[in-house]
């Protein structure tokens, strides 16, 4: 006689897949410390069209990096892939040690990497709060999806805080402004606990005052996280970034500080634009 399956096997596999997930990365980290994203060689082709061509890339632990560059310079597509979005044709990213390429997308999650769409995505029936909760709960065990929740959890009461939501909490996400909404999937973002966070112009439609907020939001939050920010908005270029990587044709054009890449005459070429009062 067969023996009955074991309940709960599937939970346990799942949690053994997540220990192992964190056992990899802790056991690699000390390598990866410094160099918390190096990716090497990378190459993505969409029948014939090279968006990523030999691209070499390295983001510190704690750095505020911004990625510019024109319209299909291969910005996005290169947060796809270390997503595990979009598969490269050649080419490796390693974050903490560990190889990315070829790992599914919920795994890359649980290995401690978030990101953020140009389009907002949450839930608008939802509350803010619940919004929230929703995102944290990846971390958590089925039974306790299962009980019922009272109060706010200590993960989600500091994202609240951070993204200055707190008096928003039991609002409906759907009557958020543009500008809150964003906060909202950055908070939801913080909530997973990520080391790295990939933000797709965060931005963009957001009026003045939000886009400040927003500014100071990503100064704080790179006092804990690493973050890497796709963007094309130059003034908050310049406010805020500390390092910048230029992509041209699905290549690394510069790198460098904020004055370094505006004074270099490659990117005002290609990128910037030079007026008459910057050459003088």
């Amino acid at each position: 006689m067969s023996e009955p399956p074991v309940r709960g096997a599937g939970r346990a596999e799942e949690r053994a897949e997540a220990a192992m997930s964190e056992a990899e990365t802790a056991g690699r980290a000390e390598a990866g410390a410094r160099e918390l994203l190096e990716i090497r060689g990378l190459q993505v082709v969409f029948d014939g069209f090279r968006a990523i061509d030999g691209v070499d890339l390295t983001v510190r632990q704690g750095e505020l990096r911004f990625l510019i560059g024109p319209n299909g310079a291969g910005k996005t597509t290169l947060i796809d892939v270390i997503t595990g979005l979009t598969r490269p044709s050649a080419g490796s990213v390693r974050f903490a040690g560990t190889e990315l390429v070829g790992r599914k997308e919920h795994r890359i999650v649980r290995l401690g990497i978030g990101r953020t769409f140009q389009t907002s995505v949450v839930f608008e029936e939802l509350t803010v709060v619940e919004n929230l909760d929703l995102a944290a709960t990846f971390r958590r065990p089925l039974w306790a999806l299962l009980r019922r929740r009272r109060g706010v959890s200590d993960t989600v009461a500091e994202a609240l805080e951070t993204v200055g939501l707190t008096d928003l909490a039991e609002r409906p996400a759907g009557v958020l402004s543009h500008g809150q909404r964003q906060w909202l999937e950055i908070g939801m973002l913080i909530a997973q606990r990520p080391r790295l966070l990939l933000l797709d112009e965060p931005v963009a439609g957001m009026s003045r005052q939000e886009r400040e907020r927003t500014g100071e939001l990503l100064t704080t939050i790179a006092e804990d996280h690493t973050v890497v920010v796709v963007e094309h908005d130059m003034e908050f270029l310049r406010r805020y970034a500390s390092q910048v990587t230029v992509l041209h044709e699905g290549r690394v054009l510069v790198e460098g500080d904020v004055a370094q890449v505006r004074a270099d005459p490659r990117v005002q070429e290609v990128y910037l634009g030079r007026t008459a009062e910057e050459a003088a």
